[in-house]
């Protein structure tokens, strides 16, 4: 058996919904376009893989320089393992 939600609650939630759109409408930019955003995301996400493959890159070649793991490069200089 549902148990069913007044009709005042589902009005609340609704309420609560469209304020948490306005919200976020607020912090976005009225005229933002979803797909604007995605799309200037995905290319943020890539330019940081990028950077931190050269990274990583380096690291290694330190790490063979120093006859050194990666690990022990990545703790001389505070780096965390999911860095």
């Amino acid at each position: 058996m549902h148990a069913r939600t007044s009709g005042k609650a589902q009005q609340a939630r609704i309420e609560a919904i469209q304020a948490e759109i306005y919200e976020l409408q607020t912090v976005l930019g009225e005229d933002e376009d979803a797909a604007q955003i995605v799309s200037r995301h995905i290319k943020l996400l890539h330019q940081y893989n990028e950077a931190k493959d050269a990274t990583q890159i380096l690291i290694g070649k330190l790490a063979s320089y120093r006859q050194a793991t990666i690990r022990q490069v990545h703790n001389d200089y505070g780096l965390a393992d999911d860095d």
